[in-house]
């Protein structure tokens, strides 16, 4: 039996990968599961049907920048209303000690590493910023 989609709720996990003093960012090919934004995000996704957060974090950092070995920790959720959905979040803060080959995943199109006190300017990250405000 195939499942719908939720037309009132949207889970999302995210995840904050610091390595060194910097913060992973990455921009994906496909944007229409980020409204449309072409700009830099945190890895994120949409929880799978019965998916745990901490299980899509985990797959998140392995689909999208090639990285199995990243054990991820909760770091506070989310929960606000837009584009005519109610979002709950769940920001996932992940670190790795010295230099990590990383692997571009299928729908990233650029994926970077940022010092964290120069990060890029809102106009250049998705949804106003978002990501900058999550980090804070």
């Amino acid at each position: 039996m195939e499942r719908q989609s939720c037309r009132v709720h949207k889970l999302v996990a995210d995840v904050c990968l610091i390595r060194d003093g910097e913060v992973m960012l990455v921009r994906y090919l496909n944007t229409s599961g980020y409204d449309g934004e072409p700009g830099w995000f945190l890895p994120d996704d949409f929880l799978r049907y019965g998916e745990h957060p901490k299980d899509a974090a985990v797959r998140i950092l392995k689909d999208q920048a090639g990285l199995g070995d990243v054990e991820p920790r909760l770091n506070h959720v989310e929960s606000f209303e837009g584009h005519g959905y109610w979002h709950l979040v769940f920001h996932y803060v992940g670190e790795l000690a010295g230099p990590t080959q990383t692997s571009a995943g299928a729908n990233v199109r650029g994926l970077e590493w940022f010092p964290l006190e120069r990060l890029p300017p809102a106009e250049d990250v998705g949804h106003g910023g978002w990501a900058l405000k999550t980090l804070q």
